[in-house]
């Protein structure tokens, strides 16, 4: 064996490479800060309008910005990882990444903190990418559920602790240490990389598909791009169906180039696996309502009832504790292993969107009652907790290794799209119920409360905040126990069908 070829093939040992959870460890800290990133925001929005004047089109393309830069750089990351190395890669993301966040830290208006987000966004879509690949690298079969559940579980401790996080910055700083407390996170991890994470990459050494790579990033980002912009311009104006025309005309082109390439960057008779798709349906859409739902209950907590940051993050911990709890105590891999990965989405997804549900119901008023809210949100982390593991160990067993970080492009692309996507329905969905209700010309929640007359209109602006609130709180939920539904219907069929090639194909040992 080559040293080339040793490189390639970090997980030889038995059990999987000798500092498995030492990497592991110096991974999830890539992955947080990336993750963080996509919720902190939400607690700085009230500091964000005031300070920088901004509107909420402004507040959106600082979240969008992000998520648009990567969603689109996601699969073509992916093939590059596999192609020159994940550890070149994953260091080069937290370089960029660092360098962005000093970019946005050190912003003075508004285009200049969009600018420095889309930046963040190219760093974070090589990070996504390359961690999990890493993890499917140095991990074997018989410990890499529990390791995909730890790195899970740093993806949900992402979305979910950025609020607390974000609230305790904000109640000692200004808005911009969000972004500035990055930098030695992104320095550690870069120094921690470069010393222990093994090189591994595709030994096929196959040639790059730059075709592809230029028509799954332009057609990735114009989808996205049409889903942002959606709440803001109508969904039938022109802002939103050229770039989703684009979006349809070029990821078809995709498709069709993918097909006849002889080195494709993804294969597209993975679509042809029910374990992949049916995984990739219940990615999207548990992401679809997770997403959606933090991004409107960080404005609930302190537009409606008034909490301040500090107080607003310390009230979605349970989310995350809740992950954090069953993950790290192993109750959550091995729930996964007993149930299968079928009953393990369904049982999941079916929990968070029950969560939803109670969020919507039981503590989406204006009373400031936090029971129901709680309720939601330990239900939430117990579903994330079981469906989220089974999901990515779906998607990535369903690829071949030598490819696995185009499986992690797919993953990663699939959570940003459907965070993405939940954020714009969910929130349109709230905007419709909220401008049904009051008649407003403000451009922001807090704008409508401070252009209120007086008391009793202001408690009509917020019992319509509210109200929008729970319905797209339901939507959300709707859409993941549907989305929990099919995948677990297309993952049990794909376990059938691999059970009776099993039975069918016969011993070459009895033959003998």
């Amino acid at each position: 064996m080559t040293a080339t070829t040793a490189a390639n093939e970090p997980s030889a040992a038995p059990g999987g490479h000798p500092q498995r959870w030492l990497i592991l460890g110096v991974i999830c800290l890539a992955q947080l800060t990336v993750l963080l990133d996509n919720t902190v925001l939400g607690v700085a929005i009230p500091s964000l309008t005031s300070e920088l004047h901004a509107s909420t089109a402004d507040i959106q393309w600082m979240i969008n910005a992000y998520s648009l830069v990567q969603s689109g750089l996601l699969l073509t990351a992916g093939n590059a990882a596999d192609r020159y190395g994940r550890k070149k890669l994953l260091a080069a993301g937290l370089a960029l990444f660092g360098l962005g966040s000093l970019a946005a830290g050190l912003a003075d208006s508004t285009a200049q903190l969009i600018a420095a987000r889309a930046g963040m966004g190219v760093g974070g879509a090589l990070l996504m990418t390359t961690t999990l690949a890493v993890v499917m690298q140095i991990f074997d079969d018989s410990e890499r559920v529990k390791a995909i559940a730890l790195w899970a579980t740093v993806s949900s401790l992402g979305f979910a602790a950025g609020p607390l996080i974000g609230g305790a910055i904000l109640s000692h700083f200004w808005w911009g240490m969000i972004f500035l407390i990055n930098i030695p996170v992104a320095l550690v991890g870069l120094v921690a990389v470069v010393k222990l994470v093994p090189e591994s990459k595709n030994p096929q050494g196959e040639r790059p598909d730059l075709v592809g790579a230029l028509l799954s990033t332009v057609g990735m980002t114009a989808a996205v791009y049409a889903i942002i912009t959606g709440p803001e311009h109508g969904w039938t104006s022109a802002e939103v169906l050229v770039p989703a025309a684009v979006a349809a005309v070029v990821l078809a082109a995709f498709a069709l180039w993918e097909l006849r390439v002889p080195y494709p960057m993804l294969d597209m008779h993975f679509f042809r696996n029910q374990k992949f798709v049916g995984a990739v349906a219940g990615a999207i859409l548990v992401m679809f309502g997770l997403g959606g739902s933090l991004f409107l209950l960080t404005q609930h907590l302190q537009f409606v009832l008034g909490y301040e940051p500090l107080e607003a993050g310390l009230r979605m911990a349970p989310l995350a504790l809740t992950v954090v709890a069953l993950n790290l105590t192993g109750v959550g891999p091995r729930i996964v292993v007993r149930l299968g990965t079928a009953s393990a989405v369904a049982v999941g997804m079916t929990l968070v969107a029950a969560g939803l549900a109670s969020i919507a119901l039981a503590g989406g008023g204006t009373d400031g009652g936090y029971g129901g809210m709680l309720v939601g949100l330990v239900l939430m982390g117990v579903g994330l907790a079981v469906s989220n593991p089974a999901m990515a160990n779906a998607i990535m067993s369903a690829i071949p290794p030598e490819k696995a970080g185009v499986g992690a492009g797919v993953n990663g692309t699939l959570a940003e799209f459907g965070n993405g996507l939940g954020v714009a329905v969910l929130g349109a969905v709230l905007n419709a119920r909220f401008a049904a209700l009051v008649t407003v010309t403000a451009t922001s929640l807090p704008a409508a409360l401070a252009a209120a007359g007086n008391d009793a209109e202001r408690a009509r602006v917020s019992d319509a905040f509210a109200s929008g609130l729970q319905t797209s709180q339901l939507v959300g939920a709707v859409a993941v126990l549907a989305g929990g539904l099919l995948a677990a219907v297309l993952l049990r069929r794909a376990e059938r069908a691999e059970q009776a090639e099993k039975t069918t194909v016969p011993d070459p040992a009895a033959a003998a």
